[in-house]
């Protein structure tokens, strides 16, 4: 069975008010823009898959796309929630926003957790390009699954063994089709991903 954007992490979703509107503007932008490209979206039988978020500065904290968001082809602020705390050791975290948070959260806060200038994580689908990419860049274990605590871990490995750091982009092999790319705002992890994938279609 396929469980594509299925939250397995336990959460403590505290039902929030929206984000406002200035401080995720550069978000919605490239959310739907990447979506626009059919880098985030939804698979046949209705699971979607794909998200984005921003660190919110000198924090743990970040804002990301809310879970089951895909099929929506612009996203509004109410689309977006906070997670606010997380421990990944015990696959849980707390977010608080209109919107549960993505079922990839926890490797998002791995990620942030490792490098304080990483502000921005985009990840996507592409079946083409994530079969061209896999073991060619930083890649996770083909045994692990998304949203785990392993999944999350692999992010730490990756980093300490894969140079991730300097690469900005690994693929996840135990997720078909899915990778994600990073870097210290939106636009350079737009950018790096928007080279892959134009270099993919030429």
């Amino acid at each position: 069975m396929i469980d594509e954007g299925v939250v397995k992490y336990s959460c403590e979703w505290v039902l929030g008010e929206k984000v406002a509107l200035e401080s995720i503007n550069c978000l919605m932008q490239w959310r739907d823009h990447i979506h626009q490209l059919g880098l985030i979206g939804v698979y046949d039988h209705g699971i979607g898959f794909g998200n984005i978020s921003i660190r919110i500065p000198g924090t743990l904290k970040f804002i990301i796309s809310g879970s089951q968001t895909g099929h929506l082809a612009q996203l509004e602020a109410e689309h977006f929630t906070v997670v606010t705390d997380f421990n990944i050791e015990q696959n849980h975290l707390t977010c608080c926003g209109p919107i549960q948070a993505s079922s990839e959260s926890l490797t998002h806060a791995a990620i942030y957790s490792v490098q304080p200038q990483i502000n921005a994580i985009i990840h996507v689908h592409h079946p083409q390009l994530w079969q061209h990419l896999l073991y060619q860049i930083p890649t996770t274990s083909k045994q692990v699954k998304y949203g785990t605590p392993a999944m999350a871990t692999e992010m730490f490995r990756l980093f300490a063994e894969e140079n991730l750091s300097q690469h900005k982009i690994l693929v996840m092999a135990g997720h078909e089709d899915g990778f994600l790319t990073f870097g210290k705002d939106l636009n350079e992890a737009g950018e790096i991903l928007m080279q892959y994938y134009n270099s993919s279609i030429d």
